[in-house]
């Protein structure tokens, strides 16, 4: 009988079998690997991985009648395939997770922009670091665009392995909560672990956001006695996970009292200046992001980068240096005489903390579109739509994501937030001939105030916003952010923000130029 033990020895040595997690991907001699996933269970493709001639079988449950079936393959029952899964795809790999120093952030927000901060702060003080996360795999040999934001085990410790044979220490990681609760990280020993927030997201799959934070805190709870929990003082679901981790703790905070602090010097459209403190230290940090929100993700990585044994002049380098993150508050490059900003704020949470940030440096009018993705969280869906209407002056309602779901079913869930529906076709009608009125006046301050419109194709709200946006005005193009893609039933087609943006700034500065505009 393979006892996993053995089986661990077997995938150690020189031309092992191959673990595959995909029964469809099986090979003669491989090793299948039963996991549940979130869609399905791997228990449930055992027969197919067999018939595609599966030498090996690790599973929770065995197959009923496999006993009496003489070329069955060989049958490794585990209390955690998942685990299992991992710890075999580490020691095949040579268990490159033991030869980097590993940190990892979880959290509904921030991610994203934490393990790029990390990872700037760990190369500006000469060493090399490897990520993965929700727009990239970094190995240090390639850069690969990221299908997950924490793709599965085997992925992790090839990713890894690479990493380690480029000379890399360090890997930054997103730990999402569908790979937390699915344990995908199994088998890794994280030095330190951030916390950025939690905000309501994600039901669909945890069904209440109880679950939810379950799932986050599992990231802690294998944090070993010597490692540290980075955590959000201003968070309060943080208070909860320090009571669970046995690792030391560092707490951090915007202006307020925390083991790593921040006080914001100045702040505009050109970015933030603050000061980062610790431990009787403090160091000035000038950054092109913008909001407290962001700040707080500093904080974060900074957190991050002290339990992994760097100063902090070596940090408020890092952090200073990185002048931009793709698709986060990412301003979209041209000439005129407004401002167009790409963002992934796709939670009701992230899309107050980006609407919070401009609309104070707003001169204008502040225009935002969005949708919400479908086959995902409807609750969110009106909560972004009371957020909107709140903090923009001008809200396009339109697709995101759809995925099997109708957009205009999606958008009819969105516009049940509003407090006032979006204008009739009479309505903006008249609203255009106001606005005609007031511009030949020459007071652009009033024009198009507290306007709702829908236009289910994303490419067309996008026109639309550029081409109704005037002097000193923002258009926030938000949900999307780095996505190179929009899914429509079940097809994947090429679309990007700023790539349509860029189109319409382009058109718009020619027609300026012809005198059209």
């Amino acid at each position: 009988m393979m006892t996993f033990d053995k089986l661990l020895t077997l995938v150690s040595s020189r031309g092992s079998p191959d673990i595959r997690v995909d029964s469809r991907l099986v090979r003669e001699g491989d090793i299948f690997v039963a996991v549940q996933g979130s869609i399905c269970d791997g228990h449930d493709f055992i027969d197919q991985a067999l018939a595609n001639g599966a030498k090996y079988i690790v599973c929770q449950e065995p197959p009923a009648g496999h006993e009496r079936q003489a070329t069955s393959g060989e049958i490794a029952v585990v209390e955690d395939s998942a685990e299992a899964a991992a710890l075999l795809a580490q020691a095949q790999r040579g268990n490159p997770a033991s030869q980097l120093t590993n940190l990892a952030v979880t959290g509904t927000n921030g991610k994203t922009t934490v393990v790029y901060l990390v990872r700037s702060c760990i190369r500006e003080a000469g060493q090399k670091c490897g990520l993965v996360g929700t727009i990239e795999y970094d190995t240090g040999s390639a850069i690969s665009q990221a299908v997950l934001t924490t793709p599965d085990c085997l992925t992790i410790a090839e990713a890894q392995q690479k990493m380690s044979k480029t000379g890399a220490k360090y890997m930054v990681i997103e730990a999402s909560s569908h790979a937390l609760s699915q344990n995908r990280l199994a088998g890794i020993e994280f030095k330190a672990a951030a916390f950025t927030n939690l905000a309501g997201d994600h039901l669909d799959y945890h069904k209440t956001k109880e679950q939810y934070l379950a799932a986050k805190t599992r990231l802690f709870l294998a944090l070993a006695p010597d490692a540290t929990a980075v955590l959000n003082k201003q968070s309060p679901e943080a208070e909860q996970i320090a009571g669970k981790t046995c690792a030391n703790i560092l707490w951090y905070a915007v202006e307020a009292p925390a083991d790593i602090r921040a006080h914001i010097e100045s702040t505009d459209v050109a970015g933030t200046v603050f000061a980062l403190e610790y431990a009787g230290q403090k160091r000035k940090v000038t950054t092109p992001l913008l909001g407290r929100y962001n700040i707080s993700n500093h904080l974060a990585a900074a957190g991050l980068c002290l339990a992994a044994g760097f100063d902090l002049e070596q940090i408020a380098a890092g952090l200073s240096s990185l002048q931009a993150i793709p698709g986060r508050l990412e301003k979209v490059d041209w000439q005129g005489d407004f401002s167009v900003i790409i963002d992934y704020a796709h939670t009701d949470d992230a899309l107050r903390n980006v609407l919070a940030t401009l609309k104070p440096l707003c001169k204008g009018k502040l225009t935002v579109v969005f949708g919400c993705g479908g086959d995902r969280d409807r609750t969110k869906r009106p909560r972004m739509a009371r957020v909107a209407e709140q903090l923009a002056d001008s809200v396009i309602v339109t697709s995101d994501n759809p995925r099997t779901e109708k957009p205009q079913a999606i958008i009819d869930e969105i516009v049940a937030g509003f407090q006032r529906g979006p204008a009739t076709q009479n309505q903006r009608t008249e609203d255009r001939r106001q606005k005609t009125e007031i511009l030949s006046q020459r007071d652009t301050r009033v024009a198009i105030r507290n306007t709702k419109m829908i236009e289910p194709d994303r490419r067309k709200a996008i026109e639309l916003a550029i081409k109704t946006a005037a002097r000193d005005d923002i258009v926030l193009i938000a949900g999307k952010g780095h996505e190179t893609y929009q899914i429509i039933g079940t097809q994947r087609l090429d679309f990007s923000d700023k790539k349509v943006a860029k189109e319409y700034l382009a058109e718009r500065m020619r027609s300026r130029k012809s005198g059209v505009d």
